[in-house]
């Protein structure tokens, strides 16, 4: 493979790609749809996420947290009230700080602290909580501190709100529509406009040809995984676990725009495997949005091992060890199809010099 033209055809492609039509579907639809389910569902323009406290030691904690401006705080008197307040949801959050944390925090003798979550509790409001009270109590300590915020649920946890229920399917359409689509209506343009056997008499390989495309895929994938992200205000402190995730999702994506490139004869073609391929592609998604189904059965499809990871970190705080097994099952898998791609060009590389 030749770098120096591989990046010519890429730089190519970023440039004619926005005057495409298909172009602005692939970036303009995740984007609206996830507003849309924001507004509707979400509290994109609502008040800050509550965080009840019962301080029994006049911890420090309880005065930053009301300074951050990004969290509302409301003191309790008792524990009950506490517990109370979050089983209702009167509060998203509730911790209780006993006398001499802030000592403990400083002489590295507390490693741990109980968050009592509202089951109901929007999955952003629990990553901006959390994140928040993480870098308060790192504030205390003064220096990096190890310490883990365990979280206990009150009140109805079976309610998922539907904003978290679709945001699994959010995703998939921001990192699929574009990095699938892209890829495989450029090599379609190519072939029936005979640029494709055109571009191979030249010092351009088949394999140039379809990195740049394949890299154009990625690059939109990632971009709007990382959007749709950005919308749902679900980067806390694992963002490059995430962004690792959402790219090796782009990765995939890609593939199969190529795959769906080399199979399709037109653009009807291609829009009609499309359909047929949605239930292998989103129905991890839909598992997602009915909790009732079991969450196994979405491992029998590939898309599963993007999701999967995706939802851990930013809805539960999941950390590298709890979600590597699919993340390796992931990248297996890439290699899977990367190894049927190369067969399939292969195949089909006397038919595209026609």
């Amino acid at each position: 493979m030749n770098l120096k033209m591989t990046g010519i055809l890429l730089g190519k492609e970023l440039v004619s790609g926005p005057k495409n039509h298909i172009f602005i579907m692939a970036v303009v639809i995740p984007v609206v749809l996830s507003l849309v389910v924001t507004l509707v569902f979400g509290n994109l323009f609502s008040e800050k996420p509550e965080l009840g406290i019962f301080d029994q030691g006049n911890s420090a904690l309880t005065h930053s947290a009301g300074e951050t401006g990004v969290i509302s705080v409301r003191l309790f008197s008792t524990d009950s009230e506490l517990r109370r307040a979050v089983e209702t949801g009167v509060v998203h959050m509730g911790i209780i700080l006993p006398p001499g944390f802030d000592q403990a925090v400083i002489g590295g003798q507390a490693s741990s602290l109980e968050a009592f979550i509202w089951g109901e509790s929007l999955a952003r409001d629990r990553v901006v909580l959390g994140t928040t009270l993480g870098s308060l109590i790192r504030g205390i300590s003064g220096h990096d501190l190890d310490f883990e915020i365990e979280t206990i649920i009150l009140g109805d946890d079976t309610a998922v709100p539907w904003e978290d229920r679709l945001l699994p399917l959010l995703i998939l359409m921001g990192v699929f529509w574009g990095g699938m689509l892209l890829p495989a209506t450029s090599i379609i343009n190519e072939k029936q406009k005979r640029t494709m056997s055109a571009l191979l008499v030249t010092p351009a390989s088949a394999g140039d040809i379809f990195v740049s495309k394949a890299l154009m895929g990625v690059i939109i994938s990632l971009t709007m995984g990382i959007v749709v992200l950005l919308i749902n205000q679900l980067f806390g402190d694992q963002t490059w676990l995430l962004i690792a995730v959402l790219g090796l999702g782009a990765i995939m994506s890609s593939q199969f725009g190529l795959l769906l490139g080399l199979y399709a004869r037109d653009i009807t073609t291609l829009f009609a495997t499309m359909k047929t391929m949605g239930v292998l592609l989103y129905a991890p998604a839909i598992i997602y949005m009915f909790p009732q189904l079991p969450e196994w059965a979405g491992r029998f499809f590939p898309t599963f091992y993007i999701v999967q990871p995706i939802v851990a970190i930013s809805q539960r705080g999941a950390a590298w060890s709890d979600i590597s097994t699919e993340v390796f099952i992931l990248a297996g898998l890439i290699v899977i199809f990367g190894v049927v791609l190369s067969i399939m060009l292969g195949r089909r590389h006397g038919k595209l010099q026609a």
